[in-house]
């Protein structure tokens, strides 16, 4: 039986009961946030991703920025969510939007932007992202200069996680 199928047989099922059947029931995954190494990237940046989703590019990484840094300009396929933790940063094609500690950021797909973070900035800046599609770099004539994904990310993650002698083995992957 097809998924769509067994949902329509659960919904149903509790709509004549009240009750909600536990035979399939999932338990949810933990990731303390000391579990997953942030590790250094080669643009002075460091990441901690937490989890992909291959069959959807999905991408779910906390980033850790030091003052001054920038993101090439990139463009979105699809939807960005990102919740600043500390520090802040902004888009350099919109620098009145100051994301600070406690922020929620919404990325709708097709959005094209340069994020930032201040030279001054006191601390280092961590942002939560889930993002779903792909970055498309472009340069100033908006010619690609490179695309970041989910397997990209994946593989680059594990590569650098064992570059340091750091485990990723809590990582949730799915469709691997």
């Amino acid at each position: 039986m097809n998924e769509p199928a067994n949902t329509e047989k659960m919904v149903e099922t509790i709509q004549q009961s009240g009750i909600i059947p536990m035979g399939h029931a999932r338990e949810a995954i933990h990731i303390g946030i000391d579990e997953l190494p942030f590790v250094g990237t080669p643009d002075g940046a460091s990441i901690q991703v937490l989890h992909i989703d291959l069959n959807q590019n999905l991408w779910i990484l906390r980033t850790n920025f030091p003052a001054g840094y920038q993101v090439d300009t990139h463009y979105h396929t699809g939807p960005v969510f990102a919740v600043t933790e500390q520090g802040q940063w902004f888009y350099k094609e919109y620098p009145d939007y100051v994301n600070k500690a406690g922020s929620y950021l919404f990325e709708p797909a097709h959005s094209i932007h340069s994020l930032m973070v201040p030279d001054d900035c006191p601390e280092d800046t961590i942002v939560w992202f889930a993002i779903y599609g792909s970055n498309i770099n472009v340069d100033e004539n908006g010619n690609v200069t490179g695309i970041v994904d989910a397997k990209g990310v994946l593989e680059a993650y594990r590569g650098l996680c064992a570059a340091e002698g750091k485990s990723c083995d809590k990582l949730i992957v799915i469709g691997e």
